[in-house]
Order: C-alpha cells, then sequence, then structure tokens
C-alpha cells in the first residue's frame, strides 16, 4: 500500500513551505518566526488557508506577513530526442 504522501503527490500535490512572521501576544513590537510545511495544491494552498484560518481564530499572535515556497517533487516525465544508439554485445 503507497503511502498517503505519495498518493497527495500523484493527485497533483506538492510539498509547501510557508515561512510566517507573527507578532508576540505579549509583545507586539517583537516579531518571531514560524516555519510550516506540508503538501498542498498551489496556487489555491487550500491547506495552508486552513491552518492560517486555525492560527487567527485560535491563537494569539497576530500575523505579520507569510511567505510561500512551492514545489511538485513529482512531475511529468521528461522525454529527449536521442540522436544515436549504441548497441555493446
Amino acid at each position: 500500500m503507497p503511502s498517503k504522501d505519495f498518493v497527495r503527490q500523484i493527485d497533483g500535490y506538492g510539498l509547501t513551505t510557508a515561512t510566517i512572521l507573527y507578532r508576540m501576544p505579549d509583545h507586539r513590537h517583537l516579531l518571531q518566526t514560524f516555519v510550516w510545511q506540508n503538501y498542498d495544491i498551489a496556487p489555491e494552498f487550500p491547506e495552508l488557508k486552513h491552518f492560517l484560518d486555525f492560527w487567527r481564530r485560535e491563537l494569539d499572535g497576530p500575523l505579520h506577513s507569510v511567505t510561500v515556497a512551492h514545489s511538485r517533487l513529482l512531475r511529468p516525465a521528461q522525454f529527449r530526442n536521442v540522436d544515436g544508439e549504441l548497441t555493446i554485445h
């Protein structure tokens, strides 16, 4: 049985990393960094949006900024034309 992450990659999910800067709840002038990583679909990013909604609803540290990086790990095969063929017996 293939892993859940592999199945998600086949379905078009790619590895998404979000660097989240947020203000400290007790010291609003200080910023803290949180790195979130999960499989998500670009450009909608439903998993990241769900996480950020949770953050806004449940956590005290207000968001300052979010930087997103995304990469599909499984891509269609790349083909090249072959100019020649060498056969060795």
